[in-house]
């Protein structure tokens, strides 16, 4: 077994999903583009957020993200939204595509829920809660959110349908 895998078709690669632990999500221009499988999981630090996290999302260029995910060896019935990493032309089209590849991963692995800490101030209740995450273990200093699946889970997805509107069309001049 590689190390490093890259994964572009997500039903074909179900058992190499359900095998391995630790993932990057890579959507650009709304379209998914693959899935990095890693060996070890992403580590994210408080210092190394602030020190960094901005300058890297300002300095990337594109409407790209990447979502990264571990599968907890003690748990691993739950998939954990442990980062994203955003550039700063960002869509809201290409942040749904990643939601959805996430949620096709947790269908393809089996997991009951995903898991996340919100940091980021913008990412409002109401925006999580549109796309099936609730609060989960309240706290003064986190923002815990859970979506719950517990062998329900949205409709099988064409990575193919994952696309944003074409925002290129020009509008025209008069309209009467």
């Amino acid at each position: 077994m590689p190390l490093f895998e890259t994964i572009t078709d997500l039903a074909e690669a179900a058992e190499t999903l359900r095998r391995r632990h630790y993932g990057v999500i890579e959507v650009s221009d709304g379209r998914f583009r693959r899935v990095l499988l890693r060996p070890f999981p992403k580590i994210v630090s408080l210092p190394g957020i602030l020190l960094f996290g901005g300058t890297r999302h300002r300095r990337l260029p594109g409407d790209r993200i990447r979502l990264y995910f571990n599968r907890p060896r003690r748990f691993p019935n739950f998939l954990v939204l442990k980062y994203a990493e955003s550039a700063r032309e960002t869509s809201l089209g290409t942040l749904a595509g990643a939601l959805a590849v996430l949620d096709e991963i947790a269908r393809l692995t089996g997991s009951d829920a995903l898991l996340c800490d919100v940091s980021n101030g913008r990412i409002t209740s109401r925006l999580l809660s549109r796309r099936g995450w609730t609060p989960h273990c309240r706290s003064r200093l986190h923002r815990h959110y859970i979506k719950r699946f517990y062998g329900v889970y949205p409709h099988p997805m064409n990575l193919a349908s994952i696309n944003v509107p074409n925002t290129d069309a020009t509008l025209p001049s008069s309209l009467g």
